[in-house]
């Protein structure tokens, strides 16, 4: 028996069309002893935190048990504009050609996310849609299969221009190389009523497929289609697929699969391609192709712009070390040990290593600065208050610390360094700035804070909230803290009129990309 991975594979994130969970379809494979395979949704890749999160928690008791890992593979089947991405009139440009993308390693990943992004962002049309151009620009390191029936080699076949179909085949070995690959499917259907039409086109078109392997050396793979993930799940499907169209189950005209499209075994795959072991095999070659990497990243923000006068991050590279900064960014607010060696070195990565560090630090500092300002009205002494509202400059940061009660300080010093030590002052710069901007220059109300975000006192200190902790004794910690590895979330309300233009004014500082 020829070994064999499943490649071509649509999760439920394939909305109202794949049937599958992910945790159910990593089972099977694991099970039937698959080395890897591939998710493949239609459009999106919704589905690939979820896959990476399963992979690394069955995988990781997979070796504990000394058995074989299981490769999963990020992918997804594109929507290719029949015509260019521009156009978007009629019925030639919705949709498009399907076409399957395999990323080979984190680079291919990259651009497999930049292709799907513009395909969301500037091709939509019914459908998220790249096109050839895209294509060129984004196929470095990725894996090309010729996907189904509704792929641009099957339409061209199918229109009856075997030559236009021919060159297609050639446009894209010329583009991915040994890549690509073309894909053979046999959906022939047990019931005359679930669309037996499929597996007579598929018949001459698999011939077609085989004699232009042969003849301009392009590999040939065979995939299943997969939409659920056992046959008996075929019935749930066929309902699913209707509340996708709108249709009734008893609907003669509705949408039908041929209910083949499970995830089938490598022995049911090996059936139906017992002619052609070749195509069984190079599944595995093309698991083979594909390195396992870390998909996980920190946060990713614009950065906010800073005032020339506090300094720059140049500035900050000449002063620090790469020493200084870890021994701040891995110990506590009081300089003390509190990660080992292998933990703080794991940290320091976890956050984008050094040269994400000199930035975070950078916005840091400056947080700390607004934020002793901030504090000089809500928590500073009579006199720096005097001061200060006679002349802002004229007093210190480290004067407006000195006037603090020693509770308000080490509160303030605290979740400062919790801020800074997980990586996101730069998220609380752009969300104050964005409040003070409602309050001062485009009149929109502001709320006075609520949820979690009502227990930080420099969010009180930025004038994100207007409520203070500190009297009412509320937790910083319900809020941030290094145990919840996710990103701080503000509730802020805004007038509903004015809500549109907080999204604008957003949109136009930091990029409407970004937002």
């Amino acid at each position: 028996m020829e070994p064999f991975a499943h490649l071509h594979v649509h999760t439920e994130y394939s909305l109202l069309d794949g049937q599958c969970k992910i945790a159910r379809l990593f089972a099977k494979a694991a099970a039937d002893g698959m080395p890897g395979f591939a998710i493949t949704d239609h459009g999106n890749m919704f589905g690939i935190k979820e896959f990476f999160d399963v992979a690394a928690k069955e995988n990781g008791k997979r070796e504990k048990e000394g058995l074989p890992r299981v490769k999963p593979i990020f992918g997804c089947e594109v929507y290719v504009a029949r015509r260019t991405l521009q156009q978007k009139e009629g019925k030639a440009d919705m949709s498009g050609w399907h076409l399957i993308l395999l990323a080979k390693n984190k680079k291919g990943y990259q651009n497999l996310i930049k292709a799907v992004s513009i395909g969301w962002v500037d091709g939509y049309y019914m459908r998220p849609r790249i096109d050839h151009t895209v294509l060129e620009q984004y196929h470095e390191d990725l894996i090309c299969c010729s996907a189904c029936l509704g792929g641009e080699i099957a339409k061209k076949f199918e229109s009856g221009d075997l030559a236009a179909a021919e060159e297609a085949i050639l446009w894209h070995k010329n583009l991915f190389g040994d890549d690509y690959y073309l894909e053979l499917q046999r959906h022939k259907t047990t019931d005359p009523l679930y669309n037996p039409e499929c597996y007579e086109k598929q018949v001459p078109y698999n011939r077609f497929l085989q004699e232009m392997s042969a003849k301009h050396g392009v590999k040939l793979i065979c995939s299943n289609d997969v939409h659920f993930v056992d046959e008996e799940n075929a019935e749930a499907h066929d309902h699913l697929i209707c509340m996708n169209t709108g249709k009734d189950l008893d609907d003669p005209t509705r949408m039908r699969y041929t209910k083949q499209e499970w995830f089938k075994t490598t022995e049911e795959m090996n059936k139906l391609f017992e002619d052609v072991p070749e195509a069984l095999r190079n599944t595995v070659e093309i698991v083979e192709k594909c390195e396992e990497y870390n998909i996980e990243n920190p946060p990713i923000m614009p950065n906010f712009e800073i005032p020339a006068e506090f300094g720059n991050e140049d500035e900050y590279r000449h002063r620090l070390t790469e020493q200084d900064l870890f021994d701040e960014f891995t110990r506590d607010e009081n300089g003390n040990v509190i990660l080992s060696e292998e933990e703080a070195h794991k940290k320091i990565k976890k956050l984008g290593g050094y040269e994400k560090l000199y930035r975070i630090k950078f916005e840091a500092d400056y947080l700390k600065h607004l934020t002793m300002r901030g504090a000089v009205p809500l928590y500073g002494s009579d006199e720096i208050k005097a001061r200060f509202k006679a002349d802002p400059k004229s007093v210190t940061d480290q004067e407006i610390q000195d006037s603090l009660k020693p509770e308000v300080w080490e509160r303030l010093k605290f979740e400062l360094h919790i801020m800074k030590t997980m990586g996101f002052p730069g998220y609380f710069l752009i969300v104050s700035d964005f409040i003070r901007a409602c309050r001062e220059e485009i009149g929109v109300s502001v709320g006075p804070g609520r949820g979690s975000a009502a227990g930080s006192a420099v969010a009180y200190c930025l004038g994100i909230t207007k409520i203070d902790p500190i009297k009412y004794d509320l937790l910083f910690e319900r809020f941030l803290n290094p145990d919840r590895i996710s990103l701080p979330d503000i509730d802020t309300d805004f007038d509903d009129d004015g809500r549109p233009r907080v999204i604008e004014w957003v949109q136009n500082k930091y990029g409407a990309d970004r937002v």
